[in-house]
C-alpha cells in the first residue's frame, strides 16, 4: 500500500476523519504496522492496552463481551480500541484475525503527539467524544426513567 492509500484508510476510520492530510501522514509514518495470518490473536481479553488499532486490510473478529452474543467482524478502516488511543487500561475482549490482515497500532504517546501538533484536530475529536458521552448519558437517563416507571 502506498501513502495515499494509508491516508484514505485512516481518514475513513472513526475519529481520524477529523484530521487533515498532514496529521494522517504523520500517523502513517510513525505508527507500527502488524501483519496477521488467519487465526492470529491481535490481543486477548484483560491484556493491558498499548494503543488502538486501525484495520488496514483483512477482517478481525472481536469476541462477544457477554454470553450468548455473536462475535463482531470488522474490516478496512475499522477502529479497534478507541479509548486505548488515549488511555492505558485492560482489553475488554479478544481480537483475532479471520483472514490475512494488516493493522496499524497507534499508541497514546503517538496520538498525544499528533493532537499537540494539530490542535484543530484535537478540538474536533474532543467535540465528537463529548457528543458521544452526552448521547450515552441521555440513553442512561431513558433507561433510568423506564426502570423508575416499573
Amino acid at each position: 500500500m502506498g501513502l495515499d492509500d494509508d491516508i484514505a484508510i485512516l481518514a475513513a476510520a472513526p475519529l481520524f476523519g477529523f484530521m487533515g492530510r498532514d496529521a494522517l501522514r504523520l500517523l502513517s509514518f510513525a505508527a507500527e504496522r502488524r501483519g496477521l495470518m488467519p487465526g492470529d490473536v491481535l490481543f486477548a481479553r484483560d491484556e493491558r492496552t498499548d494503543g488502538g488499532f486501525v484495520v488496514m486490510s483483512g477482517t478481525i473478529e472481536l469476541a462477544p463481551r457477554v454470553a450468548d452474543a455473536e462475535p463482531i467482524s470488522v474490516g478496512r478502516s475499522a477502529l479497534i480500541g478507541r479509548m486505548a488511543l488515549f488511555l492505558r487500561g485492560d482489553r475488554p475482549t479478544d481480537a483475532r484475525a479471520v483472514t490475512a490482515a494488516e493493522v496499524m497500532r497507534i499508541t497514546p504517546t503517538l496520538m498525544r503527539r499528533v493532537l499537540e501538533e494539530f490542535p484543530d484536530a484535537a478540538d474536533a475529536i474532543h467535540g465528537a467524544l463529548a457528543d458521544d458521552l452526552s448521547e450515552l448519558a441521555q440513553g442512561l437517563d431513558r433507561v433510568r426513567a423506564r426502570i423508575d416507571a416499573t
